[in-house]
């Protein structure tokens, strides 16, 4: 990308910021003699009081803006559709600041119950929920998209040892629900210990998608992610119910051999200004986030690092972090092998995901993500759940059916450790308003084989690299503490289960071991008794020998950083 390509890509985003509450509810169906294709406006007066909506999509990826712009703006004028029951995977909303996501939904009496994995970015729904004006509830992700799946088969559970001895756990914490604590559970524990999670039933699927034909089947090339919408459309006919769904484009019939049939859609919503993701009109869709790229992964992945950059929704990383994100790759690499399958989460393992791109090591991999991408690179921020130049995307609920079979590594941020390797993501404090959730965590955990945590020593702590050293200036609020806040992971658990597990800091790296957390890397500067053991409420133990190896300088300063998987 040249500096004039960049320099029209951010022009492009501005654009979009502008005029990102632009919108047109009464934009004329393009084809007239099918009366399934209507307006956004008389699509969402097929929606009854009281409905169970589930909506499908990841973060940025496959918003259906169109269609909650013109629930809202329906309820506002007159009254209806009202108490309404949402169901989602999460990361769904816009920070209290984009618009065009769930958040839409989030007023008095419109959105009276929300059921999701990843609370944290619909700060409308979480201030109704502090005003009590709402029901919080917090699933699992992975539990959500096999429900869906369920529902569309005539069940409405699932049955799993996910979960266990976790905040989900009834036995350990407070189950799904988050505001008021009394709210109905949808979670059980059965006679044999394991975890049934239900929902409510699906009667009404609403999404996006890149196009339609005449007869309204749903094509999903040109897709991002392909989601839960095939799930959720047959779960809504399996119920009596309805689907809705917004697409930017109409082709020809035989467009693409991946489709839903007309059968299972009541509404077709055209709109030219419907996403493939955040900033990207289907119209002109990027192929690079899906199976059919014809741009390098260089050239996509600048792409979509501008647009995080431009957006300002992409934490801005100091050297320090390049030090950890390289002291965890080597702790990757010294344990992983050519051919693991991994996922990596959003923040700081980001930066693992980059190095491993960068070096090349990420070719050895078989890279994929909760939201059904499989291969290419993880793409971050407003794109999490996408990749770029992906080899396959696949319907979330077969992602984690293929994570469940095998998954050999998954690389995640974290909130909190404590002495027992147990590790909270879900809350940052007391009330709805800090109420984060697990999203995919809980589930991914699970499955994986291995699990490598990247996090810094302390909340806004600030460090000095001078001399090839590591100087704390201040350790900031302490993420290592005598017991966390909330359990989202279960160290006991994992050792249970044979879990090789790592926690990466910008002190050094400690591993969970029977005799407890064992620091097994130390940065050159940090005195082990004073900043580390002396400064910490975790109980530490050293290695059996005694002695701690000091990373060495090639990770502090990165020259002559290098590393390879095992055979």
């Amino acid at each position: 990308m040249n500096f004039l390509q960049a320099l029209a890509l951010r022009a492009r985003v501005y654009y979009w910021i502008a005029t990102w509450n632009k919108k047109d509810l009464h934009y004329p169906p393009p084809v007239k003699d099918n009366p399934k294709f209507m307006t956004a406006w008389e699509a969402v007066k097929m929606i009854p009081d009281g409905a169970t909506i589930a909506i499908s999509g990841m973060a940025g990826n496959q918003r259906c803006s169109l269609l909650l712009w013109g629930i809202r703006d329906m309820f506002r004028a007159e009254g209806s559709p009202k108490d309404l029951t949402v169901l989602c995977l999460g990361g769904q909303g816009g920070r209290g600041k984009v618009p065009g996501t769930i958040e839409e939904l989030a007023i008095e009496g419109l959105n009276t119950r929300l059921i999701t994995g990843h609370t944290e970015t619909f700060k409308g729904q979480l201030k109704l929920a502090h005003e009590g004006k709402i029901e919080l509830q917090c699933s699992l992700i992975g539990m959500i998209t096999q429900i869906f799946k369920a529902q569309s088969e005539g069940r409405n559970y699932f049955i799993a040892e996910t979960g266990t001895g976790t905040f989900v756990d009834p036995r350990t914490g407070h189950g799904t629900p988050v505001w008021p604590p009394d709210a109905e559970q949808f979670v059980e524990v059965l006679e044999d210990g394991r975890l049934k999670y239900t929902l409510p039933l699906i009667d009404t699927a609403i999404f996006s998608a890149p196009a339609a034909d005449r007869k309204g089947n749903i094509y999903f090339k040109g897709s991002s992610v392909l989601g839960e919408s095939e799930s959720i459309a047959k779960a809504a006919k399996y119920n009596g119910g309805r689907t809705l769904v917004n697409v930017g484009r109409m082709v020809e019939e035989g467009y693409d051999d991946q489709f839903l049939p007309a059968e299972y859609v009541d509404a077709v919503v055209y709109w030219p200004g419907t996403e493939q993701a955040a900033t990207i009109k289907h119209k002109k869709y990027w192929n690079c986030l899906t199976p059919h790229s014809t741009m390098s992964t260089e050239e996509g992945l600048k792409r979509v690092r501008l647009v995080n950059k431009t957006l300002r929704v992409m934490s801005t990383r100091t050297p320090i972090d390049d030090v950890l994100a390289r002291l965890a790759t080597k702790v990757f690499a010294a344990h992983a092998r050519k051919g693991d399958i991994v996922d990596i989460g959003i923040g700081l393992p980001e930066e693992v995901a980059r190095l491993l791109y960068e070096s090349g090591v990420m070719k050895e991999l078989n890279m994929m993500t909760e939201a059904g991408a499989i291969g290419g690179v993880a793409a971050p921020g407003v794109f999490f759940g996408a990749a770029v130049n992906p080899r396959d995307l696949i319907p979330s609920v077969t992602a984690f059916e293929r994570m469940y079979n095998r998954l050999d590594w998954v690389i995640l941020g974290m909130l909190q450790a404590d002495s027992e390797g147990n590790v909270n993501v879900s809350k940052r404090g007391e009330g709805p308003l800090n109420h984060v959730g697990p999203g995919g965590f809980i589930d991914l955990v699970t499955c994986a084989n291995s699990i490598l945590f990247c996090t810094a020593w302390g909340a806004r702590a600030r460090f000095e690299i001078k001399d090839n050293k590591i100087t704390i200036l201040n350790p900031g609020k302490p993420k290592f503490v005598a017991k966390v806040d909330e359990i989202t992971f279960n160290g006991k658990e994992a050792l249970k289960h044979g879990k090789k597990v790592y926690y990466v800091t910008q002190v050094g790296a400690f591993r969970l071991t029977e005799r407890g957390m064992e620091l097994f890397y130390v940065m050159p500067g940090i005195d082990i008794q004073k900043d580390i053991i002396d400064a910490c409420e975790m109980k530490i133990v050293l290695p059996e020998n005694g002695e701690v190896p000091v990373v060495g300088e090639d990770v502090i300063t990165g020259k002559n950083f290098q590393f390879q998987l095992q055979q």
